[in-house]
């Protein structure tokens, strides 16, 4: 095995090591997040999010820009989600989705929220994930496999209001790593984590349909930043050729030009309005 690839199996355990912290009150520490930003941050970075479903490759990613000094890397805060106070939210969602969804999906708009929005000397930071895609993908993907109830999803759908209106969420790019269901249900057999081990083919079906109707169709309106779909389904190594072509670009050195991408197998572009 390569250097290359035993770093990339290495990437998410070792960027998802966070202190243990207590369960925060959601207001509060919403507010608490929002002013610490409006005061030591007069212009804020260039912001790329990350987006795929499960196993499309977006660690590794995120390993390739780990050379550059000028972008922070914001992994998805996965031992967060699994070690609430010793509660492995994670793991009660795919358990128990009906459950677990209401709980879960507030604390990870929680945490995506104080990864956006701490503080950063970087000029770029790339996200895996947005808090947009929680509004427009997952809770879409709950609503339709009715693992939240009308109540629940009004209230997530009401705080997601209140953040954009109040704090701002902004996204400068969005990269959709494309993958068919199958291709990412292999990979997720293949990596073995242990709260992944029950997902069925069906979940990876209904998310990839949701990240189509968010990025592609629009069912949901425009999507909030120009957005580059690549091919995720190659290998390592052509998906390294492939960052490489749009380096530039994902950091924010030059406009994102969408005629770019028309050699990309499966590629396609899509402009925000």
């Amino acid at each position: 095995m390569s250097k290359l690839v035993k770093d990339l199996l290495r990437l998410k355990s070792h960027s998802g090591i966070q202190q243990t912290e207590k369960m925060p009150s959601l207001t509060s520490d919403i507010v608490k997040t929002a002013t610490e930003d409006n005061v030591t941050n007069n212009k804020r970075p260039f912001i790329v999010s990350i987006e795929g479903n499960i196993g499309s490759g977006k660690s590794t990613m995120l390993k390739y820009f780990e050379k550059y000094n000028d972008v922070e890397l914001i992994p998805e805060p996965v031992a967060k989600w699994c070690d609430v106070k010793g509660h492995n939210l994670l793991g009660k969602l795919y358990e128990d989705p009906k459950r677990w969804s209401f709980q879960f999906q507030s604390y990870v708009q929680l945490t995506r929220l104080q990864l956006l929005k701490k503080p950063t000397d970087c000029s770029v930071k790339i996200i895996e994930r947005s808090i947009q895609n929680n509004r427009f993908c997952f809770l879409e993907n709950a609503k339709k496999e009715g693992s939240l109830c009308g109540a629940e999803l009004e209230v997530l759908f009401s705080w997601y209001d209140w953040l954009d209106n109040n704090l701002g969420i902004p996204l400068d790019l969005i990269v959709y790593l494309r993958t068919t269901p199958d291709v990412a249900h292999n990979r997720l057999k293949k990596r073995g984590r242990k709260e992944e081990a029950g997902v069925p083919v069906e979940f990876i079906e209904g998310l990839h349909q949701s990240y189509e109707d968010w990025l592609i169709n629009q069912k949901q309106g425009p999507p909030p930043a120009p957005v580059l779909v690549l091919d995720a389904n190659q290998g390592v190594e052509k998906m390294l050729e492939t960052y490489e072509m749009f380096t530039e670009e994902i950091r924010g050195r030059k406009p994102y030009t969408p005629e770019k991408d028309t050699n990309i197998s499966l590629g396609k572009s899509v402009k925000s309005s």
